[in-house]
């Protein structure tokens, strides 16, 4: 076993350890709505979560110009603002999340976050679930680019001096696996966010958890399996 080496696990957030959907469809359509736009679906608009916030909206709208995408993206914000203030967010933790976090905290992992909402957004969240302090390295778009650029994960590697082969990435989308491949970390992915399974497999997720229970025993046989696969 490699127990010299630093353990990195990162998360994902929307849509991995919380279930932000209803209040970031919500934002989205009242974005479109005050610019007189027809509303995207809901599935729509869970395709693009985890891009940058403008990359998702103009995924939604390619038929508009740039400052329509910056003008929406500025819409979204604010109504998701507003919705905040009114105590109107939703963002429920998964059903064992807050034990797997401890039992990868008390096994030596480092863990992470790398996600697609801004700096203050996932603040807010880790705060109000009270797990800022479980993670030591927080990546978002803010700073550069967004999923799948690899970025976001190299930050997390120099900042915490852990190496790619004994991090590993969690998520929900083909955009977390896609960046984990790209960073040549390994990816776990998880079954009940806002990409399906088989799309997550087709983009090259090295495991597949249907429940967090198996988060801690699927970090475990990776992290032995880069063992094994060291000269």
């Amino acid at each position: 076993m490699m127990t010299d080496k630093r353990k990195l696990a990162v998360f994902d957030c929307d849509g991995t350890l919380v279930d932000s959907q209803h209040s970031i469809v919500a934002a989205m359509k009242a974005a479109f709505d005050c610019h007189g736009l027809h509303k995207p679906a809901a599935d729509a608009v869970r395709r693009v979560v985890g891009l940058p916030l403008m990359t998702a909206i103009a995924n939604l709208i390619p038929e508009a110009d740039g400052q329509t995408h910056e003008s929406l993206t500025e819409a979204y914000k604010d109504a998701f603002s507003e919705a905040r203030r009114r105590g109107q967010v939703l963002d429920p933790l998964y059903p064992g999340a807050l034990e797997a976090i401890a039992k990868l905290e008390s096994a030596g992992w480092l863990l992470g976050v790398a996600t697609g909402k801004s700096r203050r957004g996932l603040v807010n969240t880790l705060d109000r679930h009270g797990l800022t302090e479980s993670f030591i390295t927080l990546q978002t778009s803010d700073n550069g680019p967004g999923k799948p650029h690899p970025d976001m994960l190299h930050r997390a590697l120099a900042e915490t001096g852990a190496e790619a082969s004994m991090t590993v990435m969690i998520g929900d989308t083909t955009f977390d696996i896609e960046m984990a491949r790209s960073a040549q970390v390994l990816a776990i992915g998880v079954s009940w966010g806002y990409h399906d399974a088989d799309e997550l497999q087709a983009a090259g997720a090295h495991v597949l958890i249907d429940d967090f229970g198996e988060l801690p025993k699927a970090t475990e046989i990776l992290m032995e399996q880069a063992s094994c696969a060291k000269p």
